[in-house]
């Protein structure tokens, strides 16, 4: 069983920047998909921030293509989302998500990120 922890989540003033990190407490390679999403404040749903794929590129929801940038580093256990240009409505719980096909979905604790105006 693998677990996954996030840090790097905090209170940001319009425009700033956060790196968030995961790190896998196993291996990542067995992994299809790795990745994060994010729950904002009074929503029941998870959406998909960005997401590396066993096979090409990664992909991003449309409102935070060009601000943020999805990293992996496979010999580390470690994935990144490195948020720029923050906007109050990036505020939310930022959850690791990760799909093994032999095992099924992890998801970390999540970590707040939170964009002042």
């Amino acid at each position: 069983q693998v677990q996954l922890v996030e840090s790097g989540g905090g209170l940001v003033q319009t425009g700033g920047a956060l790196r968030l990190s995961c790190a896998a407490s196993g291996s990542i390679f067995s992994f299809s998909s790795m990745g994060w999403y994010r729950q904002a404040p009074g929503s029941q749903q998870r959406e998909l921030v960005a997401q590396f794929y066993r096979i090409g590129s990664p992909s991003y929801m449309e409102s935070v293509k060009g601000r943020f940038t999805i990293s992996r580093d496979p010999f580390k256990n470690t994935a990144h989302l490195q948020m720029n240009d923050l906007k109050p409505e990036d505020t939310a719980v930022y959850y690791c998500h990760a799909n093994d096909p032999n095992v099924g979905d992890y998801w970390g604790q999540g970590t707040q990120v939170t964009v002042s105006s």
